[in-house]
């Protein structure tokens, strides 16, 4: 019924940037918030950063000063910008949405991507 599709992923040198995306769709009535986690090889996945639908965000504090979140509600998509990547932040990044669908809308229920493969090199 939902979908959450990443792109953006990829190899970098630390220092560079890469901005991720996710776009959500389906029978979609609803998004409350939206946020993107990460998992690294043998590391419980991590919240990195939220959004709400208002636009307030929440960080880790590891990305803090170098990660921005925003969202384009109108096309149900998020972005995750990172600037100044470092070697530690190499994971697969998973995109999440609260969503409420239509013939649902009172009910709330997690929807996550697929994942995406983020590589710094040192």
């Amino acid at each position: 019924q939902v979908q959450l599709v990443e792109s953006g992923g990829g190899l970098v040198q630390a220092g560079e940037s890469l901005r991720l995306s996710c776009v959500a769709s389906g029978s979609i009535f609803s998004i409350n918030s939206m946020g993107w986690y990460r998992q690294a090889p043998g590391k419980q996945r991590e919240l990195v950063a939220s959004i709400i639908t208002g636009g307030t965000a929440n960080y880790v504090d590891s990305v803090k000063g170098r990660f921005t979140i925003s969202r384009d509600n109108a096309k149900n998509t998020v972005y995750l910008q990172m600037n100044s990547l470092k070697p530690e932040d190499t994971a697969v990044y998973y995109c999440n949405a609260d969503i409420r669908l239509r013939g649902s809308a009172w009910r709330a229920t997690d929807y996550w991507g697929q994942g995406t493969q983020v590589t710094v090199s040192s």
